[in-house]
């Protein structure tokens, strides 16, 4: 059975440094990066099985490119965690999304594996999501899938076809944040 929750929203305060998560907790933001085609953003996180999240929104695309660092003895088989997800970029300097429930695991070389269709189908038929926003999630998923099997399987070799550049920092720089720490800030 399918996890039915309503859409996680997000929040990534460019001038504030900050980058408010699903749960309403505001974390402290490493880096933020704005270039033509999206926002790279960098931070610690106090996650169980991860401490150091890296991300690029990608409005153009409905996508968000992530890599989680993962603490020691946590084996996961990935090299991208790509959510789709409405992207916009407020006049602001605050960038949100809202996540439309399907996900990609990409491992270079390896056939892309697509995520909880399920749960975009549920949330579609419960009411959390419109049909305009279940279809939109659908082709945004059949066009990534399709650009990254095209190119060998190699999801940065896709997005370098399209003008994007993705740039990620040096894992022999990245500190992991310590597990469970406490969120700067408590959601209002």
């Amino acid at each position: 059975m399918t996890d039915l929750h309503p859409v996680k929203h997000e929040s990534f305060d460019i001038d504030g440094g900050t980058n408010t998560d699903p749960k309403g907790f505001i974390r402290e933001v490493d880096t933020y990066r704005a270039t033509d085609f999206g926002l790279y953003m960098a931070r610690g996180a106090d996650h169980p099985r991860f401490g150091y999240l890296e991300t690029w929104l990608l409005p153009e695309l409905g996508l968000r490119v992530n890599i989680f660092h993962f603490r020691e003895g946590v084996d996961v088989h990935q090299d991208f965690y790509v959510d789709v997800a409405e992207i916009t970029a407020g006049a602001d300097g605050v960038w949100r999304t809202r996540d439309l429930y399907v996900d990609l695991v990409s491992v270079t070389g390896e056939p892309v594996d697509v995520m909880d269709i399920d749960e975009l189908a549920a949330a579609t038929s419960a009411g959390l999501i419109s049909a305009e926003d279940a279809e939109s999630a659908i082709d945004t998923t059949l066009l990534a899938v399709e650009g990254i099997t095209r190119n060998d399987d190699d999801l940065m070799a896709w997005l370098r076809k399209k003008g994007i550049e993705l740039d990620w920092a040096d894992p022999a720089t990245i500190t992991l944040t310590p597990r469970n720490r406490p969120p700067q800030v408590e959601p209002a």
